[in-house]
């Protein structure tokens, strides 16, 4: 109000008693329209805290407080068929390419995605843990409650959505294709609980546990077909440094703020998902050895070999899901990935010519993140090729269906 005064003053000295007059009438319009704006604004500042409080009430500081959700049982998938349904045609790259999370809504029914390749991922898995099982599978003490509580899920969740390959027991689940019977209620368990969910799902496994500084730690898992990352150089890590310690590109700039805000939100019934893709210069689904050995202490594009051969290549996909646990409030990663020699994909319409485009479109962090010198040439020579032969064959690039991530 004293600026008020001070503005009266000035213009009684200066200008005619007629304009002072309406010019004072102005100010305190201008002001009094601020302590409006500044009323409302406070008001609807305080209602987005107070939602945000309501949809974080599920923690008590720093502790989970359990919550009466169960997921919702889904329908036996149609005609799901081990031998005759194939695998989702994931697709997940554009003409461009942003650095984001990426995250969509996902439907329960489609949590888990088992397919025709469910036996090559399962005979992979059985050998990879044979070979070096206590590298690949990991629970932290405190993380076992969480991973019995993962395990639980799938044990109901899986018989109901493929009827033909799981059947509920009263202790665990049978698989009727493989033979195995699995135990889930005895004590000790006979396996890792996350050994044990390994061998029902194609996925990978991961469960974050948040920490006394708010933090949310890897604290258990079954990274069995990570391609490029190995369990026990994470194993423990909070979301920020398993992120900078792989250098993700743009992690800091673009994702940490948002993931870490994500994680802390993240409601039981809300799951979500996300979708990658890299390529793969050799063909082993569990391991890429060309970045070097999995025992080694340097391991990285930089030890691989340049790719001469594009038809050789293999396209590498990954579809994640993230859920919250209702019980012990861990979130639950799981990492499905798509393995398809890039011959084979590039038979598709429209898609060699949108793979190279997203490839060139890579930024010069993304490229080394992602290896691209190792194999830029051949690939894009490769599909490149291919997308002329599409054009020469009439494919009509106006016509480019928009169906991300398929």
């Amino acid at each position: 109000m004293g600026f008020v005064l001070d503005i009266f003053s000035l213009l009684r000295e200066t200008v005619p008693k007629n304009s002072v007059v309406v010019a004072l009438v102005f100010i305190l319009y201008v002001q009094f329209g601020r302590v409006i704006y500044n009323y409302f604004s406070k008001n609807r500042s305080q209602k987005r805290q107070n939602a945000a409080n309501k949809q974080d009430s599920t923690f008590d500081g720093k502790s989970w407080i359990p919550v009466d959700f169960r997921t919702p049982t889904p329908p036996a998938y149609p005609n799901w068929d081990i031998r005759t349904t194939r695998p989702l045609l994931y697709r997940p790259f554009k003409h461009n390419y942003h650095v984001t999370m990426g995250i969509r809504s996902l439907n329960w029914d489609e949590w888990i995605e088992l397919d025709s390749e469910f036996l090559k991922f399962h005979n992979r898995k059985v050998e990879r843990l044979q070979e070096r099982g206590d590298k690949l599978v990991k629970t932290a003490p405190e993380a076992f409650n969480a991973a019995v509580e993962l395990l639980e899920e799938l044990c109901n969740w899986l018989p109901e959505r493929y009827p033909t390959l799981y059947r509920r027991t009263d202790v665990g689940i049978d698989n009727l294709i493989t033979g195995e019977s699995f135990n889930i209620k005895e004590r000790p368990l006979a396996h890792d609980p996350m050994h044990i969910a390994a061998l029902l799902v194609q996925d990978d496994l991961a469960i974050m546990l948040p920490g006394d500084d708010g933090q949310y730690y890897l604290k258990a898992a079954s990274i069995l077909l990570a391609g490029f990352w190995r369990l026990s150089d994470k194993f423990g890590m909070p979301l920020s440094e398993i992120h900078t310690s792989g250098d993700v590109p743009q992690f800091r700039e673009k994702l940490q703020l948002s993931m870490e805000r994500f994680f802390v939100r993240l409601r039981a019934e809300k799951p979500v998902a996300r979708n990658n893709y890299f390529l793969q210069t050799d063909d082993d689904l569990g391991w890429s050895h060309a970045i070097g050995s999995e025992d080694s202490d340097n391991i990285g594009w930089d030890t691989a070999e340049y790719a001469t051969d594009g038809s050789k290549l293999h396209f590498r996909s990954e579809r994640q899901t993230l859920r919250r646990l209702p019980k012990s409030g861990g979130v639950v990663f799981t990492i499905r990935t798509y393995f398809v020699p890039l011959k084979e994909l590039a038979k598709e319409p429209y898609v060699p010519g949108r793979l190279a485009d997203g490839i060139r479109a890579w930024s010069d962090d993304v490229a080394t993140y992602k290896g691209r010198s190792k194999f830029e040439k051949a690939a894009l020579e490769f599909l490149d090729k291919a997308h002329q032969q599409q054009l020469q064959d009439g494919l009509d690039v106006s016509k480019e269906p928009n169906t991300y991530p398929f």
